[in-house]
């Protein structure tokens, strides 16, 4: 067992723990400012392609929601159309046969006792946050006012440009 009073006269010297006879050296520690600068530059370089590429990840992610939710709308306004021309239910005079406004979409039809809905929710634009611009069946293909006599079109009323060159308004 160790006991202190026994080892009271030992003196730790250096060259008790020595274990060549090779000359001493000086022992580095730490970095120089040479490997710092160099380590902080290639960071510098990591961070700046990383973040351009998280933005366009994020206007990515948008763009695919504005595209979901064009084709959601209008596949609901075609499935609309075409169970109006089929005559599941009764249509206004001069509608064509599509919905009168989107939140018909949402609300439903009266079908023989039944609801029919074909959205269950509208989506909100993505883009810009706000309603969605309609397009009636008699209005111009361009035009950005709505006729109001029916819901022929949907599209957004961004008037960014999308990752790929093209216009948000014209999807």
């Amino acid at each position: 067992m160790w006991h202190p009073v026994k080892f009271r006269n030992f003196r730790f010297r250096k060259s008790n723990f020595r274990k060549t006879n090779a000359p001493r050296t000086r022992t580095q520690h730490g970095f120089t400012l040479v490997e710092l600068v160099v380590a902080t530059a290639i960071l510098a370089i990591l961070v700046g392609m990383a973040v351009p590429m998280a933005r366009n990840a994020v206007v990515r992610e948008r763009e695919h929601e504005l595209r979901y939710d064009l084709w959601m709308i209008r596949d609901a306004i075609d499935r609309y159309k075409d169970a109006a021309d089929r005559g599941a239910f009764q249509i206004k005079l001069g509608s064509e046969g599509y919905p009168p406004d989107l939140g018909t979409l949402v609300k439903g039809v009266d079908v023989q006792g039944k609801k029919l809905k074909f959205l269950r929710r509208l989506p909100v634009d993505p883009m810009t946050g706000q309603d969605w611009g309609m397009r009636s069946m008699q209005d111009d293909k361009d035009s950005t006012s709505w006729g109001g006599e029916n819901v022929f079109d949907v599209y957004t009323k961004s008037d960014q440009t999308a990752l790929d060159g093209t216009k948000y308004k014209d999807w």
